[in-house]
């Protein structure tokens, strides 16, 4: 099989450099959207709509939806809930259409839109993601969300971690996807640990939701993977 290209783009700001067109784009926001979006979808939320902005948002407000806005790591007053993975829970949301819109991971979604396939990733289904993305023929774009298009430890430090799960597979790595690799395995014994120092957890502490982010650091305890299909994510068949 050709060498397939498994490359890391550390911020949005930078993903006009990359063509990813033929590409799966793997969008990734570990505190906190992708890993509610994980999470919602397994508990069987029907679909999500991520929208770029609180007025897209707030234009479903007349309809069944669920509405979810966050800026600044907050909920945006007037609306259901924000994008703490904990609102995302089976009796909040089985058989629902959530409208969510986030300073960071819609932003992302959005931005991707023209690839192959847009999907979800998170500490919470990252073997299931990285057994997919191993069985696929594409080139891969692993899309950290960043805060505010800035780089973040918490994104990069997940994307060098499905680097390090492709490893053995026949990839061509780009020189972020190495760097991220390496500072995964620096912290993959001790994540929660090692992310305390981020930026986005102090700012997540200072609003008292430090279970918010041990949570977005559980391993493995979600099957599914969100992909975009059409406007909504929705769990994917395999």
């Amino acid at each position: 099989m050709q060498k397939r290209n498994l490359e890391v783009c550390l911020t949005p700001a930078l993903l006009h450099l990359h063509v990813f067109t033929q590409s799966i784009v793997v969008v990734i926001d570990i505190f906190r959207a992708t890993s509610s979006i994980c999470y919602g979808i397994e508990n069987g939320a029907e679909s999500i709509i991520p929208v770029a902005t609180i007025e897209a948002c707030e234009s479903y407000r007349h309809s069944e939806y669920l509405l979810a806005a966050e800026r600044n790591g907050e909920v945006v007053d007037g609306f259901d809930f924000g994008n703490s993975p904990f609102s995302y829970t089976e009796d909040k949301v089985s058989g629902k259409t959530i409208v969510l819109t986030t300073t960071n991971g819609t932003h992302a979604i959005n931005m991707s839109r023209g690839a192959h396939k847009i999907v979800i990733g998170s500490f919470l289904n990252l073997a299931a993601l990285c057994d997919w993305l191993k069985a696929q023929p594409n080139d891969v774009l692993l899309l950290c969300s960043g805060w505010k298009d800035k780089v973040n430890l918490e994104d990069t430090l997940f994307a060098g971690g499905v680097v390090h799960y492709l490893r053995e597979e026949n990839y061509a790595l780009d020189d972020a996807g190495i760097a991220s690799e390496d500072l995964y395995i620096m912290a993959k014994d001790d994540l929660n640990t090692y992310l305390k120092k981020t930026s986005h957890s102090e700012r997540l502490k200072k609003l008292g939701i430090e279970e918010d982010i041990k949570f977005c650091l559980n391993l493995n305890i979600t099957k599914g993977i969100p992909v975009l299909d059409g406007e909504r994510l929705v769990k994917m068949i395999i």
